[in-house]
């Protein structure tokens, strides 16, 4: 029998404030981050930055970490911000 493949984990951030007219877009290994206002872009960014940085000293990536461990650690990053 064939095992199923697990799938990857993928983050997409978006911003919904930017009124700027500028379209800000980010990305890296694992995700993606569109919009919102320099302000709230920039905070996507150093949150997902934290959370992959975090990952990395454990040894995994977005990709392959349990996906609710990623969440707990964008929590905790977002919170800091």
């Amino acid at each position: 029998m064939a095992r199923r493949k697990r799938q990857q984990n993928r983050l997409l951030g978006l911003g919904l404030d930017g009124a700027d007219g500028r379209k800000r877009i980010t990305r890296g290994e694992g995700f993606n981050l569109v919009g919102g206002s320099a302000e709230t872009h920039d905070r996507m960014a150093e949150t997902v930055i934290k959370t992959t940085e975090d990952l990395g000293r454990k040894g995994r990536t977005l990709a392959d970490a349990d996906p609710r461990e990623v969440a707990d650690l964008l929590r905790k990053h977002g919170e800091e911000g």
